[in-house]
């Protein structure tokens, strides 16, 4: 008799993994089902980051997870951090979120591009969750176009004033540094800006209909005055926080694949259970036909990612291959998690049920870091080898 396949991996790709690999999704896996799912639904109704797990997530070693040890870190590779992130996204994007800035767009610029002093530092602290960053870069009238940078920094004597104000920061009101890049008379530059330094004001964003569990503030700098010392000095120009961007959007092709497979779990359950004119909603065959349309969509985005993955830890990954997962694997779980709010019913709208709130969070999750657009067209460069932005 063959055996049944599982519905949420139907190409075995688990089987693909390394043990090491496998213990670190069952890990991650354990703490989402124990500690997230029980309280998140209510995080997201109330618009609350659940600031109380990010010890545990420190202990478990999912911050700054792919630095050396040296550091504090777990020195894992890169797809184990995929892991992560598409565990955590199983739980909500809010989380994924917190840990993808801390851990590639905070932690990693600084072990790349800072100095051994900044290194030894802050990346300790960082991995123990002790210091929360966030990372400065996109300004209210940016977007898709950060070469268009109005927050400068200017020498004074052996010290850097910043001014100008920075937008839909994800960490902005817990952090206590920001990896800051602003324009100076050298092209763009980086610096680890503490929170209390004089004259840098956090805002945070209210009224969001999505990432309700996740914290996002607008960045303000009046004249903060920084040594010379907190300049990132190992890199300049936009190549500092595209790289940066590139660690982040490899996690963000993973963790849209826990959310649709949350997603599908769920309607997977609840089409079993739900009994419509004598018989369950599972046995009709326009059910059978989306459910089948998800498997095969997740089914690819897993293939993508892991074949990411491997590319990244063999030193090969290029950005053209990042932004053609993050496109793919955004749209596939942002189309999975709609359809199965609809399958759901009246009852898909509240957040007894995960598909409303993915619907919601995957809104961002499609837009942030480049949108769905911008990474078609960077594709379409690659191709043509003609720029079209």
């Amino acid at each position: 008799m063959a055996v049944r396949l599982d519905p949420l991996d139907l190409y075995d790709v688990r089987s693909l993994l390394t043990d090491e690999e496998r213990m670190v999704q069952d890990t991650v896996a354990r703490f989402v089902d124990e500690k997230v799912l029980p309280i998140i639904g209510d995080c997201f109704d109330q618009g609350r980051f659940p600031s109380e797990l990010v010890s545990e997530i420190a202990n478990l070693g999912l911050l700054g997870a792919t630095l050396p040890e040296e550091y504090g870190c777990a020195g894992m590779n890169g797809v184990s951090y995929g892991l992560i992130c598409q565990e955590l996204e199983r739980g909500d994007s809010g989380l994924r979120s917190f840990a993808s800035v801390q851990s590639s767009l905070c932690m990693y610029p600084i072990y790349a591009y800072g100095s051994e002093e900044q290194r030894k530092q802050y990346l300790p602290k960082m991995a123990a969750g002790e210091v929360i960053g966030c990372f400065g870069l996109t300004e209210p009238h940016g977007g898709s176009d950060p070469a268009n940078m109005k927050t400068h920094a200017k020498k004074d004597g052996g010290d850097w004033v910043i001014n100008g104000a920075k937008m839909w920061i994800t960490n902005g009101n817990l952090a206590h540094i920001a990896i800051v890049w602003a324009q100076t008379d050298d092209g763009i530059q980086g610096f680890v800006v503490p929170t209390d330094t004089k004259g840098f004001a956090a805002q945070e964003v209210h009224k969001k209909m999505s990432l309700r569990a996740s914290v996002t503030s607008a960045l303000f700098f009046d004249n903060v005055r920084v040594p010379d010392s907190a300049r990132l000095p190992n890199v300049k120009g936009l190549k500092g926080p595209l790289g940066c961007l590139t660690q982040a959007r490899y996690g963000i092709t993973w963790g849209p694949i826990g959310a649709a497979q949350a997603c599908l779990k769920e309607v997977l359950d609840y089409t079993q259970d739900r009994i419509l004119f004598a018989r369950p909603l599972a046995a009709n065959q326009a059910i059978q036909l989306k459910l089948a349309e998800m498997a095969r969509r997740i089914t690819m985005a897993q293939l993508l990612s892991l074949q990411l993955g491997r590319l990244k830890d063999a030193g090969k990954m290029q950005p053209t291959q990042v932004s053609l997962a993050k496109w793919n694997n955004c749209r596939m779980a942002i189309d999975i998690a709609r359809e199965c709010r609809d399958i759901l019913g009246g009852a898909g709208i509240t957040t007894e049920h995960s598909a409303i709130r993915h619907a919601l969070n995957l809104e961002s999750v499609i837009t942030y870091e480049g949108t769905e657009t911008v990474h078609q067209l960077v594709v379409g460069r690659e191709l043509t080898g003609i720029n079209a932005f």
